[in-house]
């Protein structure tokens, strides 16, 4: 009986292995070429660094167009880009390794650590905000960007991370503690600076800058060799200039650079990349690569080695805001991203447990573990290569070239 057990196990496991999915090289390359070359060429973006590895192994990867356009410079596989929210998902990372290490508690409230940061809602309490609350958005926070222009984060001069606002990390939380809460903590998802405060509490756990604490623990275990928060203008020639969508196509950011987006109006400051003077931003304020993004997303997909326990990469990519407004249809959100929790409703052709997410400067990822598929795209040219025909185009390329 138990040979016979044995025998049929080794027949089931050769009969999934051989549906197993996989990449075929010549149709992914010419599907997602086809994609990266219309938006060049419609001048929908300037430049792109697309990245895909399926099952821990790279199956495309292209540097297109110009990381300086008027420059003549072409973009290569190693340019550097200002990630803005890319910089969440390794913050994120960080935060749960100091979990790991229990030197921090997701159920710790934020006061333990920056005692002086008490937000208070519209009747005058001061609600306690959790570090797992922070982690996913439900904190109460919010954006300047995502508020009229008479709103109190513009009124109190609270940095989004990305603008023109130079001042230091303490006196970022100092403002953004001043200003009242959306909602109370764990009520609704809101997109915010939660992320910044977590770089605060970062800070003050670990005893070290936020810049040294996150290449502690995760860039330089996991050889992220471009990415931090700051470039020495002698390597500027490393950065792609940043691009901004127009009606008469992508032209050079100015210095600061409004940009609307639907009803919102962000402000960019693409020198903010080489101030060594401007806060480290752990939710939108550093520089990086699309090969580092990928030794990140690889050893999620891994396991978490070696920066974490497969456990916290488990708990990483569940969905944690069951119940809680504030989010698209078919989505949820664990920590470092979005999740696709029901892909017929969200209308994506993502397996169920994929984590996603983007960066205003103009960057989207995801992270299939059930394809173990894993997609990166870096442009420098804002919204497009964020949120706009581009990302939707180059994803469903990406699944109609694996079988």
């Amino acid at each position: 009986m138990i040979q016979w057990r044995t025998t049929l196990v080794a027949i089931l496991a050769w009969a999934f292995s051989s549906l197993a999915v996989h990449a075929d090289p010549g149709t992914l390359t010419q599907k997602v070429d086809a994609v990266v070359d219309r938006a060049i060429a419609d001048g929908r973006i300037v430049g792109a660094v697309v990245l895909v590895a399926h099952d821990g192994k790279p199956v495309y990867q292209r540097a297109a167009g110009f990381a300086d356009r008027e420059a003549r410079r072409p973009m290569q596989l190693d340019t550097q880009f200002r990630l803005s929210s890319v910089s969440k998902p390794i913050v994120t990372v960080a935060a749960l390794e100091l979990v790991e290490r229990q030197q921090l508690s997701l159920d710790d409230p934020v006061t333990k650590w920056l005692p002086d940061f008490r937000p208070k809602l519209a009747d005058g309490r001061a609600p306690a905000i959790t570090v797992r609350q922070l982690l996913t958005h439900t904190s109460g926070l919010g954006y300047k960007f995502a508020e009229n222009a008479d709103g109190p984060y513009h009124q109190a001069q609270v940095s989004d991370g990305f603008d023109d606002i130079r001042i230091d990390l303490a006196e970022e939380v100092r403002r953004l503690g001043a200003v009242p809460l959306h909602n109370a903590p764990g009520k609704e998802w809101r997109y915010s600076l939660s992320i910044d405060v977590l770089g605060a509490v970062i800070e003050r756990v670990t005893k070290k800058p936020l810049g040294t604490a996150v290449a502690n623990l995760v860039t330089r275990p996991l050889g992220m060799k471009s990415t931090g928060f700051v470039v020495d203008r002698a390597h500027a020639g490393r950065v792609a200039t940043a691009y901004m969508n127009t009606a008469s196509g992508a032209e050079p950011m100015a210095e600061p650079q409004p940009v609307s987006f639907g009803p919102m109006t962000l402000v960019y400051s693409p020198s903010r990349a080489f101030d060594a003077k401007a806060f480290p931003s752990a939710g939108a304020g550093m520089i990086g690569s699309a090969p580092d993004l990928m030794k990140l997303l690889g050893a999620m997909l891994a396991g978490g080695a070696p920066v974490l326990e497969k456990a916290s990469v488990e708990e990483m990519f569940r969905n944690q805001i069951e119940g809680i407004p504030g989010f698209d249809p078919g989505m949820g959100f664990g920590f470092g991203g979005g999740l696709v929790v029901d892909p017929a409703t969200a209308k994506s052709p993502q397996s169920p447990g994929t984590m996603f997410w983007g960066g205003v400067y103009g960057h989207s990822w995801f992270v299939d573990p059930a394809k173990k598929l894993i997609v990166i795209a870096f442009t420098n040219t804002a919204q497009e290569g964020m949120a706009g025909p581009f990302p939707d185009g180059l994803r469903d390329a990406v699944y109609e070239g694996i079988q």
